[in-house]
């Protein structure tokens, strides 16, 4: 049986901690909506109210640009282990880019990775726990390297010429708006 909460409890705190993958969802009034696996150490809870995470370079955008229309978002957590739970955080959220004035402080939260592509600060407005019974057992083997390796061995504008030419705009056209991509064309 689903149960509510208003904010973060300390077991659902200890819980999000605990996991290697989280989905986001989202969706602007008209369009797709878009549900994202995301993983890596790129999730810090802040408060019982307040969770950051950062969007790491990827092909596609959509959740910067689902924002720009509608600021609500999901994330969704399930455990595959032996203790069945499905936790879901309901939120408001805004998008921080890098020439945001909250950047520097919120993508300090995140030192190691190399492809930060937008930082996403949400207000939890209601926690919801489910049994998670029908999720499949699985054992986590590790996470993958192939981005941030990809991203530190670039360096220089690698990761901007990707934002500006395929992260600029959504499957669905809406602008997302990179500062690098504000006037640029899907590619």
């Amino acid at each position: 049986m689903a149960k509510r909460f208003p904010k973060l409890e300390d077991q659902h705190i200890d819980f999000i901690r605990a996991q290697h993958l989280f989905f986001v969802g989202t969706a602007a009034p008209i369009g797709r909506v878009n549900i994202s696996p995301k993983g890596m150490d790129s999730l810090k809870v802040l408060s019982p109210r307040r969770i950051i995470w950062a969007n790491m370079t990827g092909s596609g955008n959509e959740t910067a640009g689902h924002l720009k229309q509608a600021n609500r978002m999901t994330l969704m957590w399930c455990s595959f282990d032996k203790k069945p739970l499905i936790l879901r955080v309901y939120s408001t959220a805004r998008t921080i880019h890098h020439d945001h004035e909250d950047w520097d402080a919120l993508s300090a939260e995140f030192p190691n990775l190399a492809a930060k592509r937008q930082v996403y600060d949400m207000n939890i407005e209601m926690v919801q726990t489910s049994c998670g019974f029908a999720v499949p057992l699985m054992d986590f083997q590790s996470e993958r390297s192939t981005l941030q390796d990809y991203f530190e061995q670039s360096r220089g504008t690698a990761a901007e010429d990707y934002w500006s030419g395929v992260n600029a705009k959504t499957i669905d056209g809406l602008l997302t708006g990179t500062p690098e991509g504000n006037s640029g064309e899907r590619g």
